[in-house]
């Protein structure tokens, strides 16, 4: 599993183990936070095609198939 930090979640960038049309990389453009400051959703962009996918932050965490069926992983 991924060690991801919450607070540094905005602007971090992904990349498709599987890309999918030319979209390979990726931005995160939006996260919504909880009352308590956990992370509920957010929202990667890719960064050829500007598509725009909400997802589970527990996605990137677990490195599942997202909904564009890509499994991602963090770049450094």
């Amino acid at each position: 599993m991924n060690k991801i930090n919450p607070k540094k979640l905005f602007h971090s960038k992904w990349t498709a183990v599987k890309p999918n049309i030319k979209e390979k990389h990726f931005i995160v453009t939006f996260v919504d936070y909880g009352e308590n400051g956990e992370v509920l959703s957010c929202c990667i962009e890719a960064i050829m095609s500007k598509k725009q996918i909400m997802i589970e932050w527990s996605d990137l965490k677990k490195k599942r198939y997202l909904a564009s069926r890509l499994e991602i992983s963090h770049e450094s």
